[in-house]
């Protein structure tokens, strides 16, 4: 196991490579001066050439993204064009606005989604399985500004329970973590009752049934365990797209998080915290599905981690 991590750590280097140096072709070809953008259309041809020079626009794109890689080894993943602060340190205050709001909602992906969809399937063609498909149905075809404006308007600012925005309080992740969790939801409660369908279905389930077993029993015990293989390997997804999902959602309800930062960035054609953010969440991402593979192999023993 121990060369199987060693080997996915190492096979990370490229991705990382190829992802950034993608996004940073991207970035750079786009149409428009950074120098220009940055200082105003009033800027004089001196002062802007004097900026482009200040960034090391003037140098090729293979050699400028050259030059930000040596520096992302070094710890040094740059400074804001516009706003001078620094991408990690700014990227450290935000984060846990952003994994906060990633962990709620996959906690309540979790804890309501995978036992519906087991009593959905245990139920199966029952009005409760009905009544299950139909919300998930429902919450799956919602985007997710709708819901979360409506979720605004309805317990906000007509009934007050809950603030519309920032994150200053814990109250202040309920909504967004609820919206954030919603097509997510419904994804994993379909797939939860597939999945143990079809494990209902094979011959050693079969065998635990004509010898007497309980129905709890067969399905805590027998079921559970492979049937829920596919729903680890979806979470862990879900888990790793986190900044992504949580773009519309961040915006939404104004919460100060990574994915706002990256949307701003993006915006503004701001170089370096654009790739900052990218770097690090290619890492993150990576590191999660090798954990899922690790946690696939450690609940089934027929999985084979081979280094």
């Amino acid at each position: 196991m121990v060369k199987y991590i060693i080997k996915r750590l190492l096979l990370l280097i490229p991705v990382v490579v190829g992802i950034t140096l993608f996004i940073y072709f991207i970035m750079s070809m786009a149409p428009g001066d950074p120098a220009t953008l940055i200082l105003g259309s009033d800027a004089t041809m001196e002062e802007i050439l004097a900026k482009r020079q200040e960034l090391g626009l003037d140098d090729p794109i293979i050699v400028r993204y050259i030059h930000y890689m040596a520096g992302v080894l070094q710890g040094d993943f740059g400074t804001s064009w516009y706003n001078g602060f620094n991408v990690m340190a700014e990227f450290l205050s935000r984060i846990p606005n952003t994994l906060l709001l990633g962990i709620l909602s996959n906690a309540f992906v979790i804890i309501f989604g995978i036992p519906l969809g087991v009593i959905a399937a245990v139920k199966q063609n029952s009005k409760l399985d009905y009544f299950t498909l139909i919300i998930a149905m429902f919450l799956s075809s919602m985007p997710a500004f709708w819901f979360g404006l409506m979720a605004q308007i309805l317990f906000c600012l007509t009934l007050g329970w809950l603030p519309a925005t920032g994150a200053e309080t814990l109250k202040n992740f309920i909504l967004p973590s609820i919206t954030l969790a919603c097509a997510s939801f419904a994804g994993i409660v379909r797939l939860t009752r597939t999945s143990i369908l079809e494990v209902n279905k094979l011959d050693y389930v079969r065998t635990a049934r004509s010898k007497g077993c309980s129905e709890f029993k067969i399905v805590t015990k027998h079921v559970l365990r492979n049937g829920l293989l596919p729903v680890i390997t979806t979470i862990g997804s879900y888990i790793a797209t986190i900044v992504g999902g949580a773009i519309v959602t961040e915006s939404v309800f104004a919460i100060p998080g990574v994915a706002s930062l990256m949307i701003n960035a993006v915006k503004l054609r701001d170089v370096p915290v654009v790739m900052g953010i990218i770097v690090i969440i290619s890492v993150f991402v990576g590191i999660v599905n090798l954990l899922v593979d690790l946690t696939y192999a450690v609940i089934d023993p027929r999985v084979k981690l081979n280094g």
